[in-house]
Formats: structure tokens, C-alpha cells, sequence
């Protein structure tokens, strides 16, 4: 039970080639295209409103030095929400429940950030390991804690995305093995089983636009630290 629980995270191989990036470059599909014309097509305006929406929302945590960074985190949350959204679809595979792929984004993300900030403002950011006004006493205790309080941020952002896209694939998983279950022994209870699922799916949905959402924005908190 555990490893068949469990086997819908593993990456599904075809003639010993990872489908995994099949999964990361399909959902882009979906988007549309380059197009012709003077007001283009539904679709086109609709990613547009879409994209000026994100812009804004990476925009608001970061200062005007950090406008460079814009477009970069606005693809990132674009591209972390499909993959989370697409995920939820029967057939379909998440490549953002895998730890090695989102520690593949969050450790590049993280050390941009750092090395952004000592080579620009070394003083500055070496004063975010000892906070102003710290007794003598305890300067040496505080710069290990904040050291490693940063050392553990982009573990932190994998496991937070991974933890969250699991425990919701799992819950939904145990739940519609229950509707099959009770269809043989109550309609009834078969039914509302199935009514949770639904809203529990649309749950997961909205879970899978905020993950991206935070995931983002922390690393824009962190970059505007060492701006």
C-alpha cells in the first residue's frame, strides 16, 4: 500500500527517457503564442491581464533597484502556478513535488541574491548577521544563528513547496480511493465522500497558486534585503 501510495511521485520514464521534462514543457502549450494583428486574440489579451498582474504583484516587495529582477520572477511565479495547477489533472505529473527540482530553483534563486548583495553592498550585507544594538556578549551567538538562518532559506523554500504539493496529491488520493470503495457498500456515503472531493480539488487548486505566489515572493523579500 505504501509504494503504490506512493509511486505517483515518481518520475515516469518512456523508452528510458524522463518524462519529466515532457511534464515541464507541455503545460506551456497552453499559453498563447505570438500573434498578428491590432488587438490580438482573446487568449493573448487574457495572458496579458494575466502577466501585468503578476508583474505588479512581484513589483510591490521590491525597491526601484530590484526592477531588473522583474521579469524573471513574474516567468518563475508563471511557470511554478502552471506546473502546480496542471498537476491536479488526471494523467498528468508534477514536476514541483520533486525536491531535487525545486531545490534546483530555490539554491541558484538564493545564491543570485547573496552574491548580488556582496558584491554591490558588502558592509550591508554583512550587517544583517549582527542586529543593531546586540550586546557584546551575545554578537558571536547571533552571527552563527543568522548564518545559518540564511544557509537554511533555500531549504526552506523546497521543502515548504514540495510538503504542501504532497500532502494535498496524498489527501486527495486517499479520498478518491474511498469513493471507489463505498460505491459497493452506500450511494450515500459514496456521494458525499465524492462532494469532498470535489471541493477538496478546488482547494488544492487555490494551494497550488498561493505555493507559487510564496515561493516567489520570499525570494524577492530576499533579494531586497541585499539591494
Amino acid at each position: 500500500m505504501v509504494v503504490s501510495l506512493f509511486s505517483q511521485f515518481d518520475s515516469p520514464w518512456l523508452l528510458n527517457v524522463p518524462l519529466i521534462l515532457l511534464a515541464m514543457v507541455v503545460p506551456w502549450k497552453l499559453f498563447a503564442g505570438q500573434y498578428f494583428g491590432w488587438a490580438g486574440t482573446r487568449s493573448s489579451l487574457l495572458l496579458s491581464a494575466l502577466m501585468e498582474g503578476l508583474v505588479s504583484q512581484v513589483s510591490q516587495p521590491l525597491s526601484r533597484k530590484g526592477t531588473n529582477w522583474v521579469v524573471l520572477f513574474s516567468g518563475l511565479m508563471l511557470m511554478i502556478m502552471t506546473l502546480n495547477v496542471v498537476g491536479l489533472f488526471p494523467y498528468t505529473f508534477t514536476p514541483t513535488t520533486q525536491l531535487s527540482m525545486n531545490l534546483g530553483l530555490a539554491v541558484p534563486l538564493w545564491l543570485g541574491t547573496i552574491v548580488y548583495g556582496f558584491r554591490t553592498h558588502p558592509t550591508v550585507a554583512l550587517a544583517h548577521l549582527c542586529p543593531e544594538g546586540a550586546p557584546n556578549l551575545l554578537i558571536p551567538m547571533l552571527i552563527v544563528v543568522e548564518t545559518l538562518s540564511i544557509l537554511m532559506r533555500p531549504l526552506a523554500l523546497g521543502l515548504r513547496l514540495t510538503a504542501n504539493l504532497t500532502a494535498g496529491h496524498l489527501l486527495m488520493h486517499l479520498i478518491s480511493s474511498a469513493v471507489m470503495g463505498l460505491m459497493s457498500l452506500s450511494t450515500i456515503a459514496s456521494f458525499v465522500t465524492l462532494v469532498l472531493l470535489v471541493f477538496l480539488t478546488l482547494l488544492e487548486m487555490a494551494v497550488a497558486l498561493i505555493q507559487g505566489y510564496v515561493f516567489v515572493i520570499l525570494v524577492t523579500l530576499y533579494l531586497d534585503e541585499n539591494l
